[in-house]
């Protein structure tokens, strides 16, 4: 199935539509949502308690179609219990594989922070590498795929500090913050308001929409552009690293897919701007802030005022 940009257009618009229907007024979240899974990425989703974060996740695995699984993170989940096990089928007498929830093509992965650096690592080598191994035997995961975790950043109590190298994993990272006053107010007064979104895609459409994103054309000024902004990272006091070449790729991918959710077939500089944040703030590490904090994500907002965007 092959998609013109328009054709891309409107079903990224039915899409948009369906998530609105249940998370509102976070449609700048919604697109930059849109935008990972096109640029086949995947999603974290760190806010406080009670803004929508699985809200956001679940409505937009509703969307997309495709085969759907929920892991609620606890310190004593195991990495057999996302990527499945074999056990001993006494029929046959052989070993029998049932697959983990890994193996689902939308993956919401709530309270990230709260299982152990183990079983992390094993959702982090399926979203890298998109295969598991169990007992000695590879397996495919499903195509497309795409993880969508939320993670709480201020409440450490009882939780497991995700490493600023596995952060880069994520194609972006995004806050929610609260609604506005008349978004929320419509929650009050609709108290059993939709959690489920319309279903729009199927696995098919959401694989021809990726490909229109892979197709979306970059000019040279803007490929340069973004380039400008990765060396200013590496270069700048006030951060201890800069973006790495994998973070320069993720934010070309997410540029394509940027431009394609805001119905163009081409890229501008202001993709680069309105992306360097939330694709690149977690991928450096501050002198301040933390790491993975909002010390890069300040040092990167601020290093954008300093790079000249192309006319």
């Amino acid at each position: 199935m092959t998609l013109d940009v328009d054709q891309a257009a409107e079903l990224v618009d039915a899409v948009r539509g369906a998530i609105g229907e249940v998370v509102r007024g976070k449609s700048e979240a919604i697109d930059l949502a849109l935008a990972t899974v096109l640029a086949r990425g995947h999603l974290l989703i760190q806010d406080v308690p009670g803004v929508g974060k699985t809200t956001l996740a679940s409505a937009l695995a509703s969307a997309l179609g495709g085969t759907f699984a929920r892991i609620q993170f606890t310190p004593d989940l195991l990495p057999g219990d996302l990527t499945g096990v074999n056990l001993f089928d006494r029929a046959s007498g052989a070993l029998t594989f049932r697959p983990g929830p890994l193996f689902a093509q939308v993956v919401l992965a709530d309270e990230l922070n709260r299982t152990s650096p183990r079983t992390q690592s094993a959702l982090f080598e399926a979203m890298e590498e998109g295969q598991v191994t169990v007992d000695g035997v590879t397996r495919a995961l499903p195509e497309p795929m795409v993880v969508l975790a939320t993670q709480n950043p201020f409440d450490h109590h009882g939780t497991y500090p995700v490493p600023e190298a596995q952060l880069d994993r994520f194609l972006v990272r995004l806050a929610l913050g609260y609604p506005d006053r008349a978004s929320e107010r419509t929650l009050l007064e609709r108290p059993h308001h939709r959690r489920v979104a319309e279903r729009v895609l199927d696995p098919e459409r959401w694989r021809a929409l990726c490909v229109a994103a892979d197709a979306v054309t970059v000019p040279e000024v803007v490929a340069e552009y973004l380039l400008d902004l990765v060396d200013a990272t590496r270069r700048d006091h006030r951060l201890l690293r800069g973006v790495s070449t994998r973070g320069a790729q993720a934010l070309m991918r997410a540029v394509r897919a940027w431009a394609l959710v805001r119905g163009r077939g081409f890229a501008i500089p202001e993709d680069v701007r309105d992306l360097a944040v939330p694709v690149l703030g977690h991928r450096v590490l501050a002198r301040t802030g933390g790491p993975g904090g909002d010390g890069g994500a300040a040092a990167v907002a601020a290093i954008l005022d300093g790079v000249q965007a192309p006319a």
